[in-house]
């Protein structure tokens, strides 16, 4: 005899005491319970209507595999799971040198000598594992690259197969002499975080996106360099707008439009909780591929763009004063520390948002000064202040206000449906 699946719920607005009233109130057989019928993917839950399995599937673990072809995307990877952050990232490059030498050395001393000293490193069953393996370490300058571990916020990264927690296929899509290769990071299914995507030429972190899955536009097998888009989907988009002059990098681009589309992410945002993003074909292919190829422009060079012009506002006098770094939304004034300010961000720059913050708070919270949780970090190499970076960081302000008004731009031009 086969189940059958009942299911009712309260009111989200009703608080956890009027729910539990109403249940104790309430008979059971007085419940008006919905008989559900689960879909062909056994959810039974929050269960949708619409057209999303008749998209192209964007990645296929089958595909990654070998043991299929029919996806647009070869290759996916989560972001560097590190399980040490506070150890291999810095603003710093100097200060990364100095503390995984340190690392190394901690390392190494017990390996070879079984000291564990009092201001340890930070282990995990990993790392000890390499430890039992007799994994001996010695520290490599080659290895501290580029990371967007953060949106819009790059740090100095010890990229080290042994000493970052989970590298997933990194080592097969990074190549840290090839400036070509770009990753569209979007947020995993399973990720609370409301749907959201990033384009970076650099490392990644997992939780850049919040447990992000990442789209390199290649690969590399014996560091030769190979399309990561494959042919099949290459077909699929040639045949569908008969175009034959539809290149790969031209999906990359339209690819990236479709993931910031807002009615997008609102009609299929059940589906893009608990599964990989598909790609409609909307119709002007050429439109969308220029709107991703902009978008991507604008959020690769960030670094570089013209700033907006914000005002910078000196508010007191103070010898050493307080770092703050809040924003005040309604007044469009970013609160630098007790002596400053930045004035006339316009309303649209915090519209960007990525999951729950927009661009530029994101990078107010990553620089705020905060004490290291890791207690070796803590007492040795405890070195960062927002004053060392205040320039730095209002120039970097200034850009990203311009990327998010020009991104806000391009969104509002695509279609409401």
């Amino acid at each position: 005899m086969r189940a059958k699946i009942f299911y009712f719920t309260l009111q989200d607005e009703q608080t956890k005491e009027e729910k539990l009233d109403w249940f104790e109130r309430t008979k059971f057989e007085e419940i008006p319970f919905d008989h559900i019928t689960p879909d062909q993917k056994a959810n039974w839950i929050n269960l949708t209507d619409n057209d999303f399995d008749t998209f192209l599937p964007l990645i296929d673990k089958e595909v990654k595999a070998g043991r299929s072809q029919q996806a647009v995307f070869q290759l996916f990877s989560r972001g560097v799971a590190t399980q040490r952050d506070e150890w291999v990232y810095d603003f710093s490059k100097d200060a990364l040198i100095e503390r995984m030498k340190y690392f190394v050395e901690v390392y190494s001393d017990r390996l070879e000598n079984g000291v564990e000293r009092e201001l340890d490193i930070k282990w995990d069953r990993e790392l000890e594992k390499y430890l039992d393996r007799r994994i001996s370490k010695k520290f490599e300058l080659k290895t501290i690259v580029s990371s967007l571990c953060r949106p819009f916020f790059k740090q100095y990264f010890y990229f080290d197969k042994h000493f970052n927690g989970m590298t997933y296929q990194w080592f097969d899509i990074f190549n840290s002499r090839d400036s070509e290769n770009q990753y569209i990071a979007f947020v995993a299914p399973g990720c609370t975080k409301s749907f959201h995507c990033l384009i970076a030429n650099s490392l990644l972190d997992l939780h850049l996106t919040g447990d992000s899955q990442c789209l390199p536009l290649y690969r590399y097998e014996d560091g030769s360099r190979i399309d990561n888009i494959t042919d099949w989907g290459l077909t699929q988009f040639q045949t569908h707008y008969s175009d034959p002059t539809i290149t790969k990098p031209d999906i990359f681009h339209y690819t990236y439009a479709v993931l910031h589309h807002p009615a997008y992410r609102t009609k299929y945002e059940l589906n893009l909780k608990r599964e990989f993003p598909r790609s409609p074909f909307y119709a002007d292919f050429n439109q969308w591929a220029t709107w991703g190829k902009t978008l991507m422009d604008l959020h690769l060079n960030y670094e570089t763009i013209q700033p907006y012009g914000l005002e910078r506002q000196e508010i007191a006098t103070k010898e050493k004063p307080k770092a703050k770094l809040k924003a005040d939304k309604t007044q469009g004034v970013i609160i630098l520390d007790e002596n400053s300010q930045l004035t006339g961000i316009p309303a649209i720059a915090w519209d960007y948002k990525l999951g729950n913050r927009s661009a530029l708070e994101w990078i107010l919270d990553q620089y705020k000064e905060k004490k290291p949780k890791d207690p070796t970090i803590a007492k040795l190499f405890n070195t960062y202040k927002f004053a060392d970076y205040q320039e730095q960081v209002i120039d970097l302000l200034d850009r990203v206000c311009t990327v998010s008004v020009k991104t806000m731009e391009i969104i509002h031009q695509m279609p409401a449906e």
